[in-house]
């Protein structure tokens, strides 16, 4: 990362700089410091972009699960008509369009369990490098740097909490439509 070779550039030249004698302060060259503070300036907005096409990733992850839940879901529906054309057909169509939306759901939830996981995993990622860039510019001259490095772990942060408040409201719906489902009571032909 280009960003720690520009620190450690900066420690390399603060550690081997002449010595005022007596006080043991450093001279240093504001042309040198300068230099590298700016090159470290133009790196940063590379990150950032990476911050933000893993937000826009997840979006679109999320949403190919979804349209990928859809079409087996409707698949199995079309599936399930073809199959109701008489009575032991109906009854082996039940049982089939049954067994292919359970497999539709368990794929769908499964894909969306894997989706946020993946879009959790990368995030922490994220948080960690932007915590890790964060210790490493503390002090004064890297105060606005630091603040940056917040806002966005802020937001991966925030980010998180909507993908497991996606993942709960997901959970909550299935676990209601299973509670219908075992309540429900097929009728019976006379």
């Amino acid at each position: 990362m280009k960003i720690i070779e520009l620190l450690d550039e900066l420690e390399e030249i603060t550690l081997t700089s002449s010595k005022v004698p007596l006080t043991g302060k450093v001279w240093l060259d504001a042309t040198d410091i300068t230099e590298i503070i700016s090159e470290i300036k133009e790196e940063l907005p590379e990150e950032l972009q990476k911050a933000k096409w893993i937000n826009e990733q997840k979006e679109k992850i999320i949403s190919e699960a979804q349209a990928e839940a859809d079409i087996i879901l409707s698949n199995a529906k079309v599936q399930a008509d073809r199959l109701v054309e008489t009575d032991v057909i109906t009854e082996r169509a039940r049982e089939r369009a049954e067994e292919i939306i359970d497999n539709a759901e368990v794929q769908s939830r499964n894909l969306k369990v894997q989706t946020y996981d993946y879009i959790n995993n990368v995030m922490n990622s994220m948080i960690e490098r932007v915590e890790y860039a964060n210790s490493v510019y503390l002090g004064e001259m890297f105060d606005s740097l630091r603040q940056s490095f917040d806002k966005v772990s802020g937001v991966l942060h925030e980010n998180i909490g909507e993908i497991n408040n996606l993942a709960e409201k997901e959970n909550q719906r299935v676990r209601l439509r299973d509670e219908l489902d075992d309540n429900f009571l097929p009728l019976e032909d006379n």
